[in-house]
């Protein structure tokens, strides 16, 4: 039976994790090791200064008082008796699409589980107020049997994002690239209590790329999008023009 190693930026209670963990436990054997608290947006930052600690909770989940990659790699490399065949992430509620991959703790855990070495999905919906959770771990299951015929090559990560519908609303699924946004709106200022500034980071900017193949404009039309990301950040197109440049 396969092991698979479920985890979450949203915390160990939040529903999307179980309702993945739950059905994923129906063809695969599921451990389950998340943040004690919520943790989105913390991207690929991983705990280096102080110890982490890990307690099971009370629904039998392990709990990690650090970052979702931090649960990943203490997951991989040190709490699991035996590596995991695949690592899934989610499901988060809202999406993770197009830069917003960049923030995105959820796509962290699963590019911690291919940077160790495994298979990894990361699952979103597009809700922050979900109603379909079961609809979208239903197509978890349906990616997830895809690929038992036909297994992940390279670096590949898997970032699915899902739009909140019942499961005959959906058109089917599409492979997408990543979308694009204007820049973030200004930061928000305020005074606290003592009149000293406070700042809320501002609002996503608007679409800017989201025209047909973008990710944005596949769950904007009730398809599941499916977009293969890859670690290496190489601009390999800018290396000769910058040797070039730098005389070389």
């Amino acid at each position: 039976m396969m092991k698979i190693l479920i985890c979450n930026d949203d915390g160990y209670l939040a529903p999307g994790l179980k309702v993945l963990a739950d059905k994923v436990s129906t063809i695969a054997e599921v451990t389950v090791i998340a943040p004690d608290k919520n943790r989105s947006g913390s991207s690929n930052s991983l705990t280096l200064d102080y110890p982490i600690r890990a307690s099971v909770g009370e629904n039998g989940y392990t709990k990690v008082d650090g970052t979702p990659t931090d649960c990943v790699h203490l997951a991989i490399t040190g709490l699991m008796e035996k590596e995991p065949d695949m690592v899934i992430a989610g499901i988060n509620p809202g999406a993770n699409m197009g830069d917003d991959v960049l923030y995105s703790g959820t796509v962290a855990a699963a590019t911690e589980g291919r940077f160790l070495g495994f298979p990894a999905m990361a699952v979103s919906i597009d809700s922050y107020d979900p109603k379909h959770y079961d609809a979208a771990a239903e197509v978890v299951l349906k990616i997830y049997h895809h690929l038992q015929k036909q297994p992940l090559q390279g670096e590949l990560i898997l970032n699915i994002n899902i739009p909140d519908v019942a499961l005959d609303e959906l058109k089917g699924i599409q492979v997408t690239r990543l979308g694009h946004r204007h820049k973030a709106e200004p930061v928000i200022r305020e005074k606290d209590p003592r009149g000293r500034s406070i700042y809320w980071v501002g609002p996503v900017g608007q679409l800017q790329d989201a025209g047909e193949g973008t990710d944005f404009y596949a769950v904007n039309n009730n398809y599941v999008s499916v977009t293969p990301l890859h670690i290496d950040l190489t601009n390999y197109s800018a290396m000769q023009s910058l040797q070039n440049c730098l005389g070389l």
